[in-house]
């Protein structure tokens, strides 16, 4: 006869998933099905950016030959075919997957330049002002909401939530503008413009940062300039993102604190910021990360005004200019790679969901 402790032990085998019992941990098969997902989205991207810049009702060869070039049919014939423009557009699609397996995003209609060489100049200052953007986001919007949280309903609470609502309500653009002509124009503290001061030389180029690049080669004097070139674009876009995540860290600190568990560490006698940064801050992280995932693809799709005004030479500046040129395979090339980058940010934020949450992984 089966003793009830193999009875029970069976039951459980028995509703226990095959991939689980054959030995696969969940977090791996969460994370290789949000990788599986995210491979999807990737070849759904190449096929929206290719079918909607296709639609774009202007004369692409016109705009990339001039209007006396675009006048020769020989010479109009021959650039649709060195381009394969000539063929079908599913032909065109399959030729513009085969080249993006090789890195190849084409050529500026432009510069002649090939766009991926372009882009892996400009992505990385777009990529250093998004992250200085986020990381000064994140301590401060987080750590004001917290804050507001802890003091519901008191004059702190108030401030705070009337400050977050003025940064969400100023529009980047004209807040760009105003800081520059005071911090720079009136003040003089910081400079206007550029990566770094004309004077000096840019580090070695290793990962495209000036402030990782010039540490990692011992140029602290060029680290603190090129920080001191961040401030203020950097806090310009972070200002948006920290009313953001003000108040919904606030919101989200709110909700944990009314759960049962927070309630019986408090009972139990725990410290103070045991049970903050312990228990409830923890338990608030999970949506703060899917915040913090989106605000940061959106800081890198949206510093086009930003970097024009401070003439920052990142991404936004050169979609800005390929899309005033019409040169198509540029915005092919932009509006792929931010794809990515959302994409990306949206599987890295899954993965930590697995890590922080174990209901995550196995749901």
């Amino acid at each position: 006869m089966r003793s009830s402790t193999d009875t029970v032990a069976l039951e459980t085998l028995e509703r226990t998933p095959e991939k689980q019992r054959r030995g696969i941990p969940p977090l791996l098969r969460y994370i290789g099905v949000r990788l599986g997902l995210s491979i999807l989205l990737v070849f759904g991207v190449t096929l929206v950016t290719f079918s909607l810049t296709n639609l774009v009702p202007a004369d692409p060869v016109q705009a990339a030959l001039g209007e006396q070039a675009a006048a020769d049919p020989e010479i109009v014939a021959k650039f649709r075919a060195d381009r394969g423009l000539d063929q079908p557009l599913p032909v065109q699609y399959a030729t513009y997957l085969g080249n993006l397996v090789q890195g190849n995003l084409g050529e500026s209609n432009q510069t002649r330049q090939p766009v991926a060489e372009e882009l892996a100049e400009a992505f990385p200052a777009t990529i250093e002002l998004a992250l200085a953007a986020i990381v000064f986001s994140a301590l401060v919007g987080v750590g004001l909401g917290l804050w507001a949280a802890l003091r519901r309903r008191r004059l702190a609470d108030q401030i705070i939530r009337v400050v977050s609502l003025i940064g969400l309500s100023w529009p980047t653009f004209w807040l760009a503008l105003v800081v520059y002509y005071v911090f720079f124009f009136l003040l003089g503290i910081f400079p206007g413009s550029g990566r770094l001061d004309p004077v000096l030389i840019p580090p070695p180029h290793i990962t495209g940062l000036y402030t990782v690049d010039a540490l990692l080669t011992g140029q602290f004097d060029v680290f603190w300039d090129a920080i001191y070139h961040l401030v203020l674009p950097a806090s310009v876009l972070a200002l948006y993102t920290i009313g953001l995540l003000t108040r919904f860290a606030r919101s989200a600190v709110l909700e944990v604190l009314d759960l049962d568990f927070v309630r019986a560490a408090k009972a139990k006698g725990l410290p103070k910021r045991t049970v903050t940064f312990g228990y409830v801050l923890r338990a608030a992280t999970v949506p703060i990360i899917t915040v913090l995932g989106l605000a940061f693809g959106s800081l890198l799709s949206g510093t086009v005004l930003v970097e024009k005004v401070y003439n920052w030479n990142g991404i936004g500046q050169y979609s800005f200019a390929a899309a005033t040129k019409l040169d198509l395979p540029a915005i092919m090339g932009v509006g792929l790679i931010v794809g990515i980058v959302y994409i990306g940010l949206n599987f890295l934020v899954d993965v930590l969901y697995g890590v922080i949450d174990p209901r995550v992984r196995v749901s």
